[in-house]
């Protein structure tokens, strides 16, 4: 089973900046933005009463992020097509969620940094790794007076925490699939991609301004193209397997942090709703981030 991940995510290194080799234990583990992934057809079911109240939302204190909020329910999770995400049924509670990729300017005004290669106010900030993004939802909480979620000493989560996080992979993928069933919370035509992304077809080899596309059926932009977005688990090839029905949270421990949602040099299939990816977090200051990975915050439900 790991040798089949494996080869159905073999990364196009080429592409990625020549400082990163010098790290090589820092580099993907992963995809290959012509992997030849197979479009699944209709891999989820969605109940009835799952929602979100996308038009519900008031800009932050510190960064003028608008946040969605989210109604719990269940859904079918996973893709029949990928070894690592059998469906199965899942049920999250209600949170609320960025309405957009957390931008540079963001990052900046609270970070006093951007670690981004691709310079822009409105350009999501990437270059990131998971543990850069955790600060800043320590810090975006600290700024509101919330409770941080993260002890940044053991990055372990606080879920009951009132400030920001990053979402598990379960919230990530029922947010981005918004109560549809489908490969694509658009339908299951890939070729409709260009609507809703920035993906390797149409971005022009570089990440772009967040909103500019058509969002999902909540309300969400760029949930799929634009940057890889970190989220809170640990991968396990098949977690799945052992996951709670409700609100999984991923394995307690791990060597990689989950992403979701494709990239801007990544191809279509890596956009699918279902579609897994995953990378080391780096926890040290060795390590660096790539630019195709982002992330959005989330928090417990208003």
């Amino acid at each position: 089973m790991g040798s089949q991940l494996i080869m159905k995510r073999a990364f196009t290194i080429g592409l990625v900046l020549p400082a990163l080799f010098v790290f090589p234990a820092c580099g993907p583990k992963g995809s290959n933005a012509n992997d030849g992934g197979k479009t699944s057809e209709q891999p989820a079911r969605v109940s009835n009463n799952a929602r979100a109240e996308a038009a519900t939302s008031s800009p932050t204190a510190t960064n003028a992020a608008t946040m969605v909020q989210v109604q719990g329910g269940k859904f079918m999770m996973g893709d029949k097509d990928e070894v690592d995400a059998p469906p199965h049924e899942v049920l999250v509670g209600s949170f609320a969620m960025d309405r957009n990729l957390v931008t540079q300017e963001q990052f900046q005004k609270l970070m006093g940094t951007n670690p981004s290669r691709w310079k822009g106010d409105k350009h999501p900030v990437e270059q990131l790794r998971w543990s850069d993004a955790v600060r800043f939802c320590n810090k975006r909480s600290e700024a509101e007076g919330l409770q941080p979620c993260y002890d940044l000493n053991t990055m372990k989560c606080n879920f009951e925490a009132n400030g920001y996080r990053l979402p598990t992979e379960a919230e990530w993928e029922y947010a981005c699939r918004a109560g549809t069933t489908t490969s694509f919370f658009f339908g299951d035509d890939p070729a409709k991609l260009g609507e809703y992304a920035w993906f390797e077809k149409n971005s022009g080899g570089r990440p772009r301004p967040v909103g500019q596309k058509q969002p999902n059926p909540w309300g969400l932009y760029d949930m799929v193209g634009n940057v890889w977005e970190w989220c809170n688990d640990f991968y396990k090839v098949d977690y799945y397997q052992e996951s709670p029905r409700e609100n999984p949270r991923g394995p307690g421990e791990g060597q990689n942090k989950v992403l979701r949602g494709g990239a801007w040099r990544f191809s279509a299939e890596n956009s699918r709703s279902g579609y897994r990816y995953n990378e080391s977090p780096g926890y040290s200051d060795v390590c660096f981030g790539y630019d195709i990975y982002g992330f959005r915050c989330v928090r417990k439900a208003d």
